[in-house]
């Protein structure tokens, strides 16, 4: 396989209706560490190491129209999902700290790699998150 010039997935982009819930969710939930500075509107948050001095980050922006609102039904939304890679002990904890926040926990499967295990969860703007990890 050739290599392109591509190194990592830098970042994820998505608006925010309410800040504090999605930080709730993706830094409390999910572990992410908010590296932006705080006098900055939008959070950039740690979601892997990446490559050399550029980290893989979901950024939340918040919407221009706050009372505004995205598409419930999947097939209208323009983002599919994002998935967030774990280990396997990270797995399992993390899908119970979902299910024990009310979140509704859809399993899946991967249809391309073998020897994982998926499950589902939508952010508070219904952004459907991905968790994958190792199987066992």
């Amino acid at each position: 396989m050739s290599e392109g010039p591509v190194l990592h997935l830098a970042e994820i982009v998505l608006w925010a209706h309410d800040m504090d819930r999605s930080l709730a969710f993706y830094r409390d939930l999910f572990g992410l560490e908010v590296i932006s500075p705080p006098e900055l509107p939008n959070r950039f948050l740690r979601a892997g190491p990446g490559e050399g001095p550029v980290p893989e980050m979901i950024v939340l922006v918040p919407h221009p129209e706050p009372a505004g609102g995205f598409p419930r039904e999947k097939p209208l939304r323009p983002l599919h999902h994002l998935a967030l890679n774990v280990s396997g002990p990270g797995y399992d904890d993390l899908e119970r700290r979902c299910r024990d926040a009310g979140l509704e926990v859809r399993g899946g499967k991967h249809p391309v790699l073998a020897g994982v295990r998926t499950f589902y969860v939508d952010d508070p703007d219904g952004n459907e998150v991905e968790v994958i990890g190792p199987e066992g």
